[in-house]
């Protein structure tokens, strides 16, 4: 078993307490760090009390919503969150989506699947870190306000576009992104173009992000998508 430093933390928001105390005990026997906040605005405070490296979020909360929470935390904190909801509706998981989720469970859930869902989003978690809405990563900084970027000392102009798809693919470090996922997220769900323009956007951005610095960031998965790591 880790030691109590080592544990990864999952911060459960919940307002069912029968619930929120099922999945501490469950999660807490699994051998997790387990916090739980009972409404929207606690859910904030909590976040801002430490270091998380999950959180599972309801949608129906009092307060703020979940979806309100969940782009409060995308604004200061780059942490896997799994939206838990008794909506199936696809707009619903769609909202959940674009306000900066990771992935989604309909309630009733299996336990199994939550629990596989929380170790394989743990596993995929990128290493960064976001300060002021500036987002660190892989010796890239990302500034929100300015839209400026900067590698290694470097200023690098992007163009809107370019600085969207940049972003989603350092919030995903490690992640392979598909072309659809890459066009629901940077153009919009109510884009009805051909798909490859995702792939002359990514030779715009690796000609600006990669061609002028001896590591290459901006990697195809032959198939599957892109996304952003040091090469192999």
């Amino acid at each position: 078993m880790e030691d109590e430093q080592n544990k990864p933390s999952i911060l459960v928001v919940e307002d069912e307490s029968s619930l929120a105390r099922f999945l501490q005990l469950e999660l807490d026997h699994q051998g997790y760090k387990v916090g739980t906040a009972a409404n929207g605005f606690d859910a904030v405070a909590r976040m801002a009390e430490g270091k998380w490296d999950l959180v599972l979020l309801d949608i129906m909360l009092p307060g703020l919503d979940g979806f309100e929470v969940c782009r409060r935390i995308r604004e200061f904190w780059d942490v896997p969150v799994i939206m838990l909801t008794a909506r199936g509706d696809t707009p619903d998981k769609v909202k959940g989506l674009d306000a900066g989720a990771d992935d989604y469970l309909t309630k009733p859930f299996a336990t199994d699947e939550l629990l596989a869902r929380v170790r394989a989003r743990l596993r995929r978690a990128p290493v960064v870190m976001r300060s002021n809405r500036k987002l660190f990563v892989l010796g890239i900084t990302i500034d929100y306000d300015t839209r400026q970027v900067v590698r290694d000392g470097h200023n690098i102009s992007l163009s809107k576009r370019e600085f969207d798809l940049l972003a989603y693919l350092a919030e995903n470090t490690g992640i392979v992104l598909g072309r659809n996922a890459i066009l629901d997220h940077v153009w919009g769900y109510n884009y009805y173009g051909d798909t490859n323009i995702v792939d002359v956007y990514i030779r715009y951005l690796r000609s600006k992000i990669d061609e002028p610095f001896p590591t290459k960031l901006v990697q195809t998965v032959r198939g599957v998508g892109y996304t952003l790591r040091e090469e192999s």
